[in-house]
């Protein structure tokens, strides 16, 4: 059973800080490329960062320098550490393995989750 749990959401002011984690089960963790992504009202869902089994990474234009994804093997727990964060930040955030666009919608390893909320606000 894939299990992916993510927590860590809140309410912050425009220039602060958050830090999301997800917990995977071992067996899709050590398997895939993990990523978070993030859907706001009204919008589409997009993908944030990435981070192979090898520890590369890749982020969205728009959080390029303010965000930070890494994995801790040991724990089988990928996170998002989020800094100087800004209004359009607001979304609710979700990891998920495997995922890839085609062309109309994501297509990843497990159905999405309920996610974390992220509200940036003053």
């Amino acid at each position: 059973q894939v299990q992916l749990v993510e927590s860590g959401g809140g309410l912050v002011q425009p220039g602060g800080s958050l830090r999301l984690s997800c917990a995977a089960s071992r067996g899709i963790f050590s398997a895939y490329t993990m990523g978070w992504y993030r859907q706001a009202p009204g919008k589409q869902r997009e993908r944030v960062a990435t981070i192979t089994i090898g520890s590369q990474t890749n982020y969205a234009d728009s959080v390029k320098g303010r965000f930070t994804i890494s994995r801790d093997d040991a724990e089988n727990t990928v996170y998002l550490q989020m800094k100087s964060l800004k209004p359009e930040d607001t979304a609710v955030y979700f990891c998920n393995a495997r995922c890839y666009w085609t062309g109309t919608t994501w297509n990843c390893l497990r159905s999405w989750g309920q996610g974390t909320q992220v509200t940036v606000s003053s």
